[in-house]
């Protein structure tokens, strides 16, 4: 993978790890869920767009 795609997935990885400890230490919030869904989404789109 190149440069990009692996600092981004660790910002995924990252997100995902803060808003789950969000989570359980204030409880749920929609918005945080919906843009780590987007981050998400924009890491895979990155992984499947890399030139082969």
């Amino acid at each position: 993978m190149p440069g990009s795609t692996k600092t981004m997935g660790a910002f995924t990885i990252g997100g995902l790890v803060m808003v789950t400890a969000y989570t359980v230490a204030l409880g749920s919030n929609g918005w945080l869920w919906f843009g780590w869904v987007v981050l998400g989404l924009i890491t895979v789109a990155m992984v499947f767009s890399r030139p082969t």
